[in-house]
């Protein structure tokens, strides 16, 4: 229920699309107000979740490892399973998020017959998760080309890597096809799982519908009649980034479906677990060097406490406690 909650929600959106841009004001709505809007809201959402990241107190030394720690000179450490100082961070960070190599580590717990507990490996996850980021990263960078002009160099030989396995015309893009498979593993892996449809929320299949809706109206509009006319894409891609916006006639409605997914995605982005884009620099278990053999980490948000010792309560109720019996750590009378 909760996934046929998200898909109905995503189809409200493509429906409520497809009948306002019939009308002009309905294109002007989605082609132009709901994308600045977006943007903004992503950028100053995002700002403000790292902001307040940054401001949380991190009291103690909380270095997730796997490896061993540097200590005597002759027991050899891992410097990238357990850091000990900043090249060791930044080496575990890049292979952390250009690789996600603490998700290659993943186990699957299953229980057997008996019953037994038995865990394996999930490596399945890993794979799909790698190739669907890095699809994602290279179909964002191959978009260059309709925001920009001249068209930068690099984007163009990327392009070209990615349709190198030319299938007839127009040119078939690997990533088009990986994203898909690995979107549609994702979303399988939630419902067919037990134990990952117990703990699925909405809020879990809901991006997994929008940037499915994403790619398969981008594929429509590359691979199908429905194709829409580059150049007008690329006016309406131009006249958003130079704030100088323009709706050529020739685009159509699958198009603004495009558009319109793609701003529900930036919309929604600030607003649930797809931070972790920003939130993974900003992990004190895999920021910080695990050097506390080395260096005393001290809690740099402790505030001034102004302290009343003992000795000076007594010294404030010395009389009253002398008239109740009570002893006295120091007795100035009988000094």
């Amino acid at each position: 229920m909760r996934a046929l909650f998200s898909l109905f929600a995503v189809a409200v959106i493509i429906v409520v699309v497809v009948l306002a841009v019939t009308t002009d004001a309905g294109r002007l709505f989605f082609g132009t107000i709901l994308p600045y809007a977006a943007i903004a809201i992503f950028l100053v959402g995002m700002v403000y979740r790292v902001i307040d990241w940054a401001r949380s107190p991190v009291p103690f030394k909380i270095t997730t490892t796997s490896g061993q720690q540097r200590s005597l000179p002759w027991i050899r450490n891992s410097n990238l399973e357990s850091p000990r100082n900043k090249w060791g961070v930044l080496g575990r960070m890049l292979l952390e998020v250009l690789f996600f190599r603490s998700l290659f580590r993943n186990t699957k717990a299953d229980l057997k017959d008996g019953p037994r507990l038995v865990y394996g490996d999930a490596k399945w996850l890993w794979l799909a998760g790698l190739i669907f980021h890095w699809s994602f990263l290279i179909i964002f960078i191959r978009h260059f080309k309709f925001f920009v002009e001249p068209v930068p160099g690099w984007v163009m030989m990327i392009q070209n890597l990615d349709g190198f396995f030319q299938v007839g015309l127009p040119i078939f893009y690997i990533t088009d096809g990986l994203i898909l498979a690995a979107l549609t593993f994702l979303f399988l892996r939630r419902v067919l799982i037990p134990q990952m449809r117990y703990i699925s929320l909405a809020g879990d299949y809901f991006p997994l519908f929008v940037i499915g809706g994403l790619v398969i109206s981008g594929m429509i509009m590359r691979y199908t009649p429905l194709r829409v006319d580059i150049t007008d894409a690329k006016l309406m891609g131009v006249g958003l980034v130079t704030l100088d916006p323009v709706l050529p006639e020739g685009l159509g409605a699958i198009f603004f479906v495009h558009l319109t997914m793609l701003t529900v995605l930036l919309l929604y982005f600030p607003f649930s677990k797809l931070t972790h884009m920003a939130g993974v620099f900003m992990s004190p278990t895999r920021n910080q060097a695990n050097d506390n053999r080395v260096r005393r980490h001290i809690n740099p948000w402790n505030p001034e406490v102004k302290v009343h010792t003992y000795e000076e309560w007594e010294d404030e109720f010395r009389e009253v406690m002398k008239a109740a019996d009570m002893p006295l750590e120091k007795d100035t009378e009988s000094k």
